[in-house]
């Protein structure tokens, strides 16, 4: 079957098989190899893109509902200002160690400052509540997005 979907900003049409995952199309027929494969059970959270704006694990989402939607992945969101802060504050505070869990950790943190530019620490605990990191401890994920909150408010 013949999916139609827009992708970081461009409109991608891919023939799947429809049990493939949104994660499959992606990294195999896209090469957008930026979203990682983790747990492939929608655990971990390194798989997480944005499907119209909503933080999804990719692994778990089914390539066929992507027909007519938008999806960003962390490649898109180097082109976003909001995802190109976040990004350099996960850098200089320490927050990348391994970077395997990064890309996900990018796409939920946009969609979460998106919707709320200035969260609690508790409102930006609970929506990472679905991302593991194996190697920061957290804490230089949650300076990260601290950083970014205070850098574009002081805007």
């Amino acid at each position: 079957m013949d999916v139609t979907f827009t992708v970081n900003g461009r409109q991608a049409e891919v023939e799947i098989d429809p049990a493939e995952t949104l994660l499959a199309v992606l990294r195999d027929r896209l090469r957008l190899t930026g979203t990682k494969e983790g747990c492939n059970e929608g655990e971990c959270g390194s798989c997480t893109v944005l499907v119209d704006g909503l933080p999804l694990d990719s692994c778990i989402y089914s390539a066929a509902a992507t027909s007519g939607r938008s999806v960003e992945t962390v490649e898109g969101l180097t082109t976003d200002e909001l995802g190109r802060d976040l990004q350099d504050a996960f850098v200089a505070a320490g927050g990348v160690q391994c970077g395997f869990c990064t890309p996900g950790f990018i796409a939920t943190l946009v969609a979460v400052l998106r919707e709320n530019p200035s969260p609690s620490e508790a409102e930006v605990r609970t929506a990472l509540a679905g991302n593991i990191c194996r190697c920061t401890g957290y804490s230089q994920i949650l300076d990260a997005v601290a950083a970014t909150v205070s850098g574009r408010n002081g805007r």
